[in-house]
């Protein structure tokens, strides 16, 4: 039997399958060491659909000539499935009570559904929330999956309209000592709130980069490799907001103003250079 990925020959030597299933689950991890997936397949020249795939994987191999293999990014297959999910928002809202039942638990049966939530955990658990009837409403999941959308298409334009939010915020870290001790509470869980919104969207631009192939563990922050320097970043946000909740004010205040400002502005510097060099890499 030849193999192909994408119409290209793939010299696979076959061991112990027996079924074209078999084959697809022992390629499955060699494919996402790639940062792929498989996306379509067509056996001797026949197009698999959706209808006949679970016949498909029991089919023998010992009866099949050809096999085609087709892929796709992680990246291109989670973008692709955000656009999806936009189309589901608009059906859901235009579905009637009954139907909306029944929609929302199959989608969450779908593969998009499925990559999201290995993906995008939270915003698969904001769309099972908002399809379920609970949640802050379809609008907002609608906003929310258009900013992620954004960052997929172009991470470095995303992360740069927030360059005056990340100034904004930091000065307000620096301050939040003073709000604490002054019982500016609103103020302090606004700053609070802020930030941690900020610090998520830099690591989802990380995963997007690291997504699209971009060599992330090469990226340095304070002379420091990022995957040590996010590590320790994610330690001191922890430490912070458990300290927040636990409202020792001292900690806080200690943790805001000597640790996460600095630590955000280092952080959102080498990601959004990352990202600039990047897009211009793609661009050429």
């Amino acid at each position: 039997m030849k193999i192909t990925i994408n119409g290209v020959y793939a010299d696979i030597q076959i061991e112990n399958e027996k079924t074209v299933g078999e084959i697809l689950a022992a390629l499955e991890t060699w494919l996402a060491d790639a940062g792929h997936r498989p996306s379509g397949l067509s056996i001797d020249g026949e197009v698999i659909n959706a209808a006949s795939i679970d016949s498909c994987f029991e089919r023998e191999i010992a009866g099949v000539e050809n096999l085609d293999i087709r892929t796709s990014s992680l990246s291109e297959l989670t973008a692709e499935s955000l656009l999806r999910l936009i189309h589901d928002i608009d059906t859901w809202e235009n579905s009637g009570f009954d139907e909306k039942k029944i929609f929302s638990e199959n989608w969450k049966e779908s593969p998009e559904a499925g990559l999201l939530a290995e993906q995008a955990p939270d915003l698969y658990d904001w769309t099972v929330k908002t399809f379920s009837g609970e949640g802050a409403g379809a609008a907002n999941l609608r906003s929310l999956s258009e900013e992620r959308i954004r960052e997929f298409k172009d991470p470095a334009d995303e992360l740069g309209k927030t360059k005056q939010a990340v100034a904004e915020v930091c000065s307000r870290l620096e301050q939040l000592p003073l709000d604490l001790q002054t019982g500016k509470d609103a103020e302090a869980a606004r700053t609070v709130s802020v930030f941690s919104g900020i610090a998520e969207k830099v690591f989802r631009i990380y995963n997007v980069l690291k997504m699209e192939g971009f060599s992330v563990e090469e990226i340095t922050v304070a002379d420091m490799p990022i995957k040590i320097y996010m590590n320790e970043f994610g330690d001191a946000l922890g430490e912070m907001l458990t300290a927040y909740k636990q409202r020792d004010t001292v900690l806080v205040g200690d943790l805001a103003e000597y640790e996460m400002a600095p630590r955000l502005r280092g952080l959102y510097a080498a990601i959004y250079n990352a990202a600039a060099i990047c897009g211009a890499a793609e661009g050429e």
